[in-house]
């Protein structure tokens, strides 16, 4: 198949837009030599440094802030766990200790209401004392203390009114008599006493 002649009008058509393609080309090139071979005077020159180092100050204050929060962040991180794993060395005992409280009782019990008078129970009794008293040092080496108020004002921190006595030998919420000793595990309160208060008497 022969390849199909163009008009001579199609041809001085198709002539007049490469010459005009070619003229924007070249005008484009020139605008782009012109304006690299623009000289930029000395102030503006200046104004633009100035410009670039304040960006770059903010850029670099913006990054020292967020380092500064970060370093924060994690000293709190440090602080808290630091804190948690020093409560729980304190405290891992709590359950435990609260668990021996009763066989402590118990065996002061069991001194409070034996027959002292009788010859034969006080070997028995010089025993139970004495794994009493074996007791409360070997839980007080882990920070069990005992709260045993006798005498002392009434703290309803750490003691327990069971009873409101009139006496007008001691002045007002002073314990009276304790009816259970209390504990404490490093300061925290493991049982409250329970006492007999005084009040002022009619």
């Amino acid at each position: 198949m022969s390849e199909q002649t163009k008009s001579p009008e199609q041809e001085v058509e198709l002539n007049e837009e490469l010459e005009q393609m070619q003229t924007d080309v070249e005008a484009a090139v020139e605008a782009a030599d012109a304006h690299e071979g623009e000289e930029v005077s000395p102030e503006a020159e200046i104004a633009m440094l100035y410009a670039e180092l304040e960006d770059a100050k903010q850029t670099i204050a913006n990054q020292k802030d967020s380092v500064v929060r970060a370093a924060a962040d994690v000293d709190n991180i440090r602080r808290r766990a630091a804190q948690d794993v020093e409560k729980a060395h304190k405290f891992a005992l709590e359950k435990f200790a609260n668990e021996l409280l009763p066989v402590i009782d118990n065996l002061e019990r069991a001194i409070e209401f034996s027959d002292k008078e009788d010859e034969t129970l006080k070997p028995l009794l010089e025993g139970i004392d004495m794994t009493v008293k074996s007791f409360n040092d070997a839980v007080a080496k882990f920070g069990v203390e005992i709260v045993n108020p006798q005498g002392e004002q009434f703290n309803p921190e750490f003691h327990q009114a069971m009873s409101i006595q009139p006496s007008n030998d001691v002045t007002p919420n002073t314990v009276l008599a304790v009816m259970q000793k209390g504990y404490t595990l490093n300061g925290r309160l493991l049982r409250p006493a329970m006492v007999m208060v005084s009040k002022a008497a009619e």
